[in-house]
């Protein structure tokens, strides 16, 4: 009879059998490289993935295979050469295993981040039944990433390739969606778009910590941070949140017995502030996993969350480190475009944002969907996505693509003139000509030595605005749209509007209009 196998023995069998597990990983793939996918056109297009270290991998599709070798970490990457079939393709990508990727498009492909009004869906925008009607593009192509904040830089995501149909629209990004499908419509190529955005996000989030903290001009915003961790006092910030809920339950019972749409729940201040004092999170999170995924650009659409006296100072730094960072994990100087926040009934801070949005054009290769005219006063989230796209695409089909286009932008301020008693002010892209869109010209302070702002009288001259004030003899400057929720109607004859400037450089937060 044999005796029973010693526990220790047991214990070695087993431990064998782990080591010869991690020496013969599957090749695997991040999430990005999956069934539907859409490669970068006349792209050099990187394919990673891990493996056992020293395993042999080869990436083969259309008629290309390219072979390399894992490291001693398990990761290897590959490049292709540029695909040129317009037709689905398949990847395969061999190890110890075989892996296969279906329906694979050469197309253009965008990553497209930000803060909540890029998360919005098209279920939630204007004209939804319309535009689900309308879907059915399959060389559309949208990847949402699934993941949030991180503590460090992870190297995969979740998410899948949504094919774009009337049945998977309703979830898709609205601005990414209706931007895509501009660029699909006008070029005839397919369009993946990947999606990497958050709710009520901060910009420093998006960067990476390392980054932020060797800047110079941003040590006194993590002084700043670090004032409000040390002030934060969890026992009365609940005490406060224990009120808030009883009057917010209150408001529920009140708003149900009336048929009225409920009020929004108090979020937790421990979970609120956590988020606030957030710096390089969804960097890590959201953005890391995805480099160096081959792309065509980058789009951009957040500054909302920024809008306070305690952060909107430092959005310039942080608005520029964003651009130039990314484009140098990247290794490319990626087109980027933003757009610039909306009309809203909120924080005057966002005459400041907005100001930012317009100077960071100085950065190449950038570009802005001005949207002045098209937010909803008593709403943060404007319901007119399909406008933010269509701006967003001109720029990009007039400037990254080389297509004729009735304009890439609204009118820009460029340079002012004092005249006697006016100011004499030039745009750039006044294609068709400045016009004051419903009626006079509307939108314009003047003010003198002394910066008392006075409603001002403009009229426009070729493309040029004059502007004056009868009690205003002497003039020194002039703001145009500078508030928060502003009546101004300058255009160009192409339909879009002017940024909102200021000719001064004065107090950022915004004076009172006097009579």
């Amino acid at each position: 009879m044999k005796s029973p196998a010693r526990p220790h023995a047991f214990i070695g069998i087993l431990l064998c059998c782990l080591a010869m597990s991690a020496s013969h990983a599957e090749v695997r793939l991040p999430a990005l490289f999956s069934d539907h996918m859409v490669f970068q056109q006349d792209a050099s297009a990187p394919v990673w993935g891990w493996a056992s270290a020293g395993e042999q991998i080869t990436v083969s599709i259309e008629e290309q295979a390219k072979t390399t070798t894992a490291g001693a970490d398990g990761r290897w990457q590959v490049k292709l050469d540029p695909l040129k079939s317009s037709e689905p393709l398949e990847m395969i990508v061999k190890g110890t295993n075989t892996l296969s990727v279906k329906d694979v498009l050469a197309g253009e492909t965008w990553l497209c981040a930000g803060q909540s009004n890029m998360v919005m869906t098209v279920s939630a925008s204007k004209d939804y039944e319309k535009e689900r009607a309308a879907a059915t593009l399959p060389q559309i192509r949208m990847f949402t990433v699934a993941d949030g904040r991180s503590t460090s830089p992870q190297s995969d995501c979740h998410g899948s390739w949504i094919v774009c149909s009337p049945e998977a629209v309703g979830d898709f990004s609205a601005v990414a969606f209706y931007f895509g499908r501009e660029l699909h419509q006008r070029l005839g190529s397919a369009l993946g778009l990947i999606n990497s955005s958050a709710g009520g996000t901060l910009i420093e989030s998006w960067l990476d910590l390392e980054t932020q903290q060797q800047c110079a001009e941003l040590k006194p915003f993590f002084a700043q941070r670090d004032r409000l961790m040390a002030a934060f006092d969890r026992a009365v910030a609940e005490k406060h949140y224990e009120a808030a809920m009883t009057k917010w339950k209150l408001a529920v019972e009140k708003a149900k017995a009336d048929k009225q749409p409920l009020p929004k729940q108090p979020s937790h201040p421990y979970g609120s502030h956590l988020g606030a004092m957030n710096v390089s999170g969804l960097f890590n999170g959201k953005i890391a996993p995805l480099i160096p995924y081959a792309l065509r650009g980058i789009v951009w659409y957040q500054g909302e969350s920024n809008c306070t006296p305690e952060r909107s100072p430092f959005y310039e730094t942080q608005m520029r480190l964003l651009v130039t960072d990314w484009r140098a994990r990247w290794g490319s100087e990626l087109p980027f475009a933003w757009v610039q926040l909306p009309n809203v009934r909120k924080t005057p801070s966002y005459a400041d944002i907005r100001e930012v949005q317009m100077k960071c054009l100085d950065l190449p290769k950038t570009g802005m969907a001005i949207t002045i005219d098209i937010g909803e006063s008593r709403d943060l989230h404007p319901k007119n996505k399909q406008d933010v796209g269509r701006r967003l695409a001109l720029w990009v089909l007039g400037t990254v693509c080389g297509e004729k286009v009735s304009a890439i932008s609204g009118p820009l301020f460029t340079q002012h003139e004092v005249r006697g008693s006016e100011i004499v002010l030039r745009f750039r892209h006044t294609e068709g000509g400045l016009m004051a869109k419903g009626g006079e010209l509307k939108g314009f302070l003047i003010a003198g030595a002394n910066r008392a702002w006075k409603p001002a009288v403009a009229r426009i001259e070729g493309d040029t605005v004059i502007v004056s004030a009868p009690n205003v003899p002497q003039p020194v400057a002039v703001r145009y749209a500078w508030a928060a929720d502003p009546v101004c109607n300058l255009f160009n004859g192409a339909g879009l509007p002017a940024s909102p400037f200021r000719t001064d450089d004065w107090e950022t937060t915004p004076p009172a209009t006097k009579p």
